[in-house]
């Protein structure tokens, strides 16, 4: 598995690292599941989603899982915070964030701390 569930988080947030590369039975198998779960209890959502140093990127099935599940869940996010230091991952947030509904911030690797008071906040 490349994405893994962050524990301690407060309700109604979902946290996920990936490591490596993220498959499409990532989305299946952790991402969807937890999103859902989350969506069981809470009108809206936070979202910490890290893509650390061991994150390499996406095969080209999970892109398209990714694109499915932000548009099935799209107004389901009350915050979004991306942990990377990936200068595509940054652009791409830069470049399309303002069309997410909600709160989205971009926090570097090094400021995960930052990030998950943020999105707990």
């Amino acid at each position: 598995m490349a994405m893994q569930l962050i524990d301690d988080l407060p309700a109604g947030v979902v946290g996920v690292r990936a490591i490596g590369e993220v498959e499409d039975d990532d989305y299946d198998d952790v991402f969807e599941p937890a999103i859902a779960a989350a969506l069981e209890h809470h009108d809206k959502i936070r979202l910490l989603y890290v893509l650390g140093p061991e994150f390499t990127g996406y095969e080209a099935g999970a892109e398209w899982e990714d694109a499915k599940l932000g548009l099935k869940t799209f107004n389901s996010y009350e915050r979004l915070a991306i942990v990377t230091d990936a200068a595509w991952v940054r652009r791409s947030v830069k470049a399309v964030g303002w069309l997410i509904p909600g709160d989205v911030k971009v926090f570097p690797y090094a400021g995960f701390d930052a990030a998950r008071e943020w999105i707990g906040a």
